[in-house]
């Protein structure tokens, strides 16, 4: 099961990080294009974009109570891979998380379609931005991960 999850966690970084690319890139093109209606269509790929980040979120927690990489041991602190499984990566995503929730959140609110996209593109942005940094990349040779 361990290793099913870890599977999925890591695959469905794609889908998020997609998702996430698509709904700011268009967040943006319509904010600078100044577009005024707000469609149906534009919520849809903000809400996938939270959706995955969530469901993703959802795997991490579980991920963080039963993996193995996330030790709570004496030096912890000093080891920099038992340090960025169990403090820095789980930090980074609920920032992301609340960044991306509230983003979403708050353009729901709002009646001006161009704020509507402002709102979305920086929210998104800043969650994307702390999830790019608290990836184990695989260039991140003291963490040993895969891209998948």
């Amino acid at each position: 099961m361990l290793n099913g999850l870890q599977h999925a966690h890591s695959g469905l970084r794609w889908l998020v990080l997609i998702f996430l690319l698509l709904a700011i890139v268009t967040s943006f093109q319509k904010w600078r294009a100044n577009k005024q209606e707000y469609l149906n269509s534009d919520k849809k790929l903000p809400l996938f974009a939270l959706i995955f980040t969530h469901t993703q979120f959802l795997i991490g927690l579980i991920l963080y109570f039963m993996s193995p990489k996330v030790q709570f041991v004496e030096g912890m602190m000093k080891d920099t891979y038992l340090r960025f499984y169990a403090v820095e990566h789980i930090s980074m995503m609920v920032l992301a998380v609340v960044a991306i929730t509230i983003g979403y959140s708050r353009a729901k609110r709002l009646d001006d379609a161009p704020a509507r996209y402002k709102t979305q593109f920086m929210f998104y942005l800043i969650g994307l931005v702390l999830m790019l940094a608290g990836i184990p990349w695989p260039f991140r040779e003291a963490l040993g991960a895969g891209w998948f």
